[in-house]
């Protein structure tokens, strides 16, 4: 059996492509199972960022309909790639081309940074099907838009392209197609090129700060993380690097 979902390594980054151009790769179980699967294997070797892609001219075509019509698996499954990719310690960046529709959307919700073509289309229409939206949607859609744009997407039907999605919030970046790649990559580079454990304790920090009511708290989670990053070999190495880089440039 051919597999809906590939992962390859470019050094320290893992690549992780839907392949299931039969469905324009629906969000069936199989392909959420294999998705979850792929995550777990790039955080297994070490991956430092995970870049999601789509191959052909559709993101995610949505849900699976024959899944929703007679199922075969728990509801849950359909969103086990969705979670783990919301769930992954290393940072995630999503490349998208073309339309993301239904529940395929939540894929992009849950990467930490979103790239997008100005051919990108992005299109939750949960209840033209008659479905509630799930796995978190409205939650994560939300936390991007606002709750303005979550109604106009969830309630009213909207849909947005790539440049109106960057302006919305759920997007970081509109791109042409050829800077797509080029421009995750150099993010990925980036990453990589920072100390692993500090940039998994950003992450973390970075999450645990949307949860409090007041700066307080995240100024202490921040301080008690700082004094930790500190205390690092990684800090005095690159202290003394720094340093020599600025005496180089002060003598030219």
């Amino acid at each position: 059996m051919s597999t809906l979902v590939n992962v390859q390594f470019d050094e320290s980054t893992a690549l992780v492509q839907l392949d299931d151009a039969a469905t324009r790769n629906a969000l069936s179980p199989r392909l959420s199972i294999e998705l979850s699967d792929a995550v777990d294997d790039a955080l297994a070797r070490d991956a430092t960022a995970i870049v999601v892609h789509a191959n052909g001219p559709v993101f995610c075509s949505g849900g699976s309909l024959d899944e929703l019509e007679a199922p075969t698996h728990p509801l849950e499954d359909a969103y086990r790639g969705v979670f783990a990719l919301a769930a992954a310690a290393v940072p995630t960046i999503a490349v998208v081309r073309g339309a993301v529709v239904g529940a395929g959307v939540n894929i992009v919700l849950a990467c930490d940074v979103v790239l997008a073509s100005p051919t990108a289309r992005f299109d939750p229409r949960f209840l033209d099907v008659g479905i509630h939206p799930g796995g978190g949607h409205l939650w994560r859609l939300e936390q991007r838009v606002g709750g303005q744009g979550a109604a106009a997407l969830s309630l009213c039907g909207d849909t947005l392209n790539g440049e109106e999605a960057q302006r919305a919030g759920l997007v970081w970046r509109c791109l042409p197609d050829d800077d797509l790649w080029p421009t995750a990559m150099r993010y990925a580079q980036r990453i990589a090129s920072r100390p692993a454990e500090l940039v998994r304790r950003a992450k973390a920090s970075l999450r645990r700060s949307s949860e409090f009511e007041h700066i307080d708290d995240a100024i202490e989670l921040e301080r008690e993380a700082q004094i930790w990053s500190m205390a690092q070999p990684f800090f005095a190495e690159r202290v003394r690097a720094a340093r020599e880089r600025i005496g180089r440039t002060s003598h030219h």
